[in-house]
């Protein structure tokens, strides 16, 4: 099972005439992609909630929407992201509970409505997660979270990730080609397409072919990480962010300078054994590497899509592509 790059969909909530082509969009996402009246129903009625409550309760957000390949058809995923204060969120998911008068039936209607339910919320805002998957579809949800946003909304991204996953093995990539637009993309796509023939290969040989791959183009960074059900291996080059976290504590990842494509010294795979349970978080450097987990109480054990979005949105520098990849790593993860 593969999951090739692509970026995330961002609908802008500010004004209530948003909130019916939020709804159209998030439902035509899920008809072309498989799902039935019923589902793409459901869909369509979370996303509208989505963007009532951001205007409710924050004035202005967003929603970030992503589809989720699968081994048959796919998933759909919608962020509810905002600034505002935030909300005891226990309280608001009891039907019936209204800060604004109203019926109170939003949050505790999308967390059965979904399929996959998780929310984050502080004095720096609310990250609120809802997954969707056809009826039929009965596989598990993988515990991965990806937040990828071109410089200015740019069509071409120079940042591209892929996900493999055989069993209780999973293959990241990150790379991050020289600056941004088509000629950045063209690079790490070059590099992407050569990992992704075999992405459990041994990590130094992958380099190596990527960086043939991407002799010629602009070059650029790149880091691997290749799990096993109980130990990771590890090798980067050039300047993508990577860290092992547990609830107790975190460890960064060594990576080795140059770049792929262009110039590095042999680089050798760094091992870190029994990491099952841990969190496993790549990124671009379109986000500042000064964050801590341990700054927001309990995200650590919320979903890698939700911690993908509070990343993103706090530590975003603004002026580069970003991506952020956070994988849980389990051994019952196929």
């Amino acid at each position: 099972m593969n999951i090739g790059g692509t970026l995330t969909r961002v609908l802008p909530i500010e004004d209530s005439s948003q909130i019916g082509h939020a709804r159209r969009t998030a439902q035509q996402l899920a008809e072309q992609h498989g799902f039935d009246a019923t589902d793409a129903g459901r869909v369509a009625l979370v996303v509208t909630e989505l963007a009532s409550n951001i205007l409710k309760h924050a004035a202005r957000g967003e929603l970030h929407l992503r589809v989720l390949p699968r081994a048959v058809g796919a998933g759909i995923e919608i962020l509810a992201i905002d600034r505002a204060g935030g909300f005891d969120v226990q309280t608001c998911l009891t039907d019936g509970f209204s800060t604004r008068g109203t019926q109170g039936i939003g949050l505790g209607a999308m967390s059965r409505q979904a399929d996959v339910f998780d929310v984050h919320a502080d004095s720096r805002g609310t990250v609120l997660l809802t997954r969707f998957y056809p009826r039929n579809d009965k596989a598990p949800d993988r515990r991965v979270g990806i937040s990828q946003h071109s410089l200015h909304d740019d069509p071409a991204c120079g940042d591209v990730f892929h996900l493999a996953f055989d069993g209780a093995s999973i293959s990241a990539l990150v790379i991050d080609g020289l600056g941004h637009g088509e000629e950045a993309e063209r690079g790490a796509r070059a590099g992407e397409q050569t990992y992704a023939l075999t992405p459990f290969a041994s990590p130094v040989l992958l380099l190596e072919d990527i960086h043939r791959a991407m002799i010629g183009s602009r070059g650029g960074a790149l880091a691997i990480a290749q799990f096993d059900g109980d130990s990771l291996k590890f090798v980067g080059i050039g300047n993508i962010g990577a860290c092992l976290i547990a609830p107790d504590k975190s460890r960064g990842l060594a990576s080795h300078p140059g770049i792929v494509g262009g110039q590095y010294r042999k680089a050798q795979p760094f091992d870190y054994a029994h990491v099952n349970g841990q969190l496993l978080i790549m990124y671009s450097d379109g986000l500042q590497s000064r964050w801590n987990l341990q700054d927001y109480p309990g995200l650590v054990h919320r979903h890698p899509a939700v911690i993908a979005a509070i990343l993103h949105r706090d530590f975003c520098r603004g002026r580069d592509d970003v991506t952020v990849l956070v994988v849980a790593l389990e051994a019952a993860h196929g």
